[in-house]
């Protein structure tokens, strides 16, 4: 038995080029038993995964050295939730996309918005005074350069064409080996974001990279951002295969050397015993099919400056706490919503075939993806439409965007691309 161990070992390291040493094979099975230490049940979910039930007070968040004897709020003492406007009251004056606040096609047709839900909760439920956590599985852990690089997004620098920046946008909206199609907005002390996604299965080429959507709020310098996002994402870098998946984000210094997806690093605080991050979402929506959404609403708590998540439209799955931030702990200056691919062959020829939403572009309207219900909080009472926004993508050959805001009341915002075209070679 011993020599077939060996053996396996032997051939992990010729496939992956010789890069894994013994040190790093113990280092990542060191980490997997510290991870699973604090499991007291496990759920096994028909697409593979396997749900850890943790102790919430063990759960890898607090590890992290700021948040050692941080007590968990477990609920949120205030939540700007509530609209200036009621969405059932508004009609909009453009009966081919929008009427009594139901979602309609381009021949007049409803669609009728449907939340998803998640695979695992098929086959079982956490108990009480306990997270569910997706297990990390070995491969996706030896993959990585490092351990500690597991879960992390690429650090990330400004597009420098023809050696210039674009001045008339924010920072942290240009990003190195990132494409963004995003409508965004500035110039407030935003305390919140939120919106309906919807979901999709986008096509990712290779499996260092990534497709994602999502609702992000950010601050800072181009180089140093600190930003806070859920949404969903397909990362065979980090889950191990191509499900689209619910996602929550964070950094302090623009990914260099802190935050990570879900829960694979210390950070996030979850509080919540029925949704587990980085776990499988469905039913997807398909390019002329139902709209299947998820709604994210990211938002502060004013008296403890957690950053909390909520899924749905009271589901609060748990926060990040102010120890983690210099500057997004008092408000952010930027909200994002839109789609992001991660790939090395962004700006070069051949350009990743990776997708941005369903992969159709953002004008054929009644297939391309869309986010829809926008929303903001900023010094005001309610959550509201924002004033001024302004839709930017990196490479409109690849991945484009439209605002549809004219003659309806509620604006939508149509995303994405297929990435590698005859216009994008």
């Amino acid at each position: 038995m011993r020599s077939i161990i060996f053996i396996l070992l032997g051939l992990l390291i010729t496939v992956h080029g010789g890069s894994l040493s013994r040190h790093k094979i113990l280092e990542v099975e060191r980490k997997l038993k510290h991870l699973r230490r604090y499991s007291l049940k496990t759920i096994v979910s028909e697409d593979g995964d396997v749900i850890d039930c943790i102790d919430i007070n063990k759960q890898p968040a607090f590890d992290h050295p700021a948040l050692k004897g941080h007590k968990i709020q477990m609920a949120p003492t205030y939540n700007s939730a509530k609209e200036d406007i009621p969405v059932g009251t508004r009609t909009a004056r453009n009966k081919n996309h929008s009427r009594n606040g139901k979602m309609m096609n381009q021949r007049g047709e409803e669609l009728s918005l449907t939340v998803t839900s998640q695979v695992w909760q098929k086959s079982g439920k956490c108990p009480e005074a306990t997270i569910p956590v997706r297990r990390i599985r070995k491969r996706e852990l030896l993959k990585a350069h490092s351990v500690e690089d597991y879960g992390r997004k690429k650090p990330s620098f400004y597009h420098h064409q023809n050696g210039q920046v674009n001045k008339n946008l924010d920072s942290f909206v240009q990003l190195k080996n990132h494409s963004k199609a995003i409508l965004f907005t500035v110039g407030y002390r935003y305390l919140g974001g939120k919106a309906d996604l919807r979901v999709c299965n986008p096509y990712v080429e290779k499996d260092d990279e990534y497709s994602t959507t999502q609702v992000a709020l950010l601050t800072g310098s181009y180089n140093d951002f600190e930003c806070v996002q859920s949404g969903w994402a397909v990362n065979p870098s980090v889950y191990g295969d191509r499900q689209t998946r619910l996602f929550v984000y964070w950094t302090a210094d623009g990914s260099k050397k802190t935050g990570c997806f879900d829960l694979t690093c210390p950070g996030f605080i979850q509080t919540n015993n029925e949704i587990a991050l980085g776990a499988a979402i469905y039913p997807i929506s398909i390019p002329g099919g139902l709209p299947y959404t998820i709604t994210i609403y990211i938002y502060k708590d004013p008296y403890t400056n957690n950053w909390w998540v909520q899924y749905g439209e009271k589901t609060n799955i748990g926060y990040w706490p102010p120890e983690l931030f210099e500057t997004i702990c008092y408000n952010a200056q930027s909200v994002e919503w839109g789609g992001e691919v991660y790939s090395s062959s962004i700006g070069h020829t051949p350009h990743t075939a990776t997708q941005m939403g369903n992969g159709q572009f953002a004008t054929v309207l009644d297939f391309s993806s869309a986010i829809t219900r926008m929303r903001i909080h900023d010094n005001s009472e309610f959550l509201k439409i924002p004033e001024w926004v302004t839709d930017y993508s990196d490479e409109y050959n690849c991945y484009d965007v439209w605002l549809m805001s004219d003659y309806i009341d509620d604006p939508q915002f149509y995303y994405g691309g297929p990435g590698r075209n005859p216009k994008c070679p």
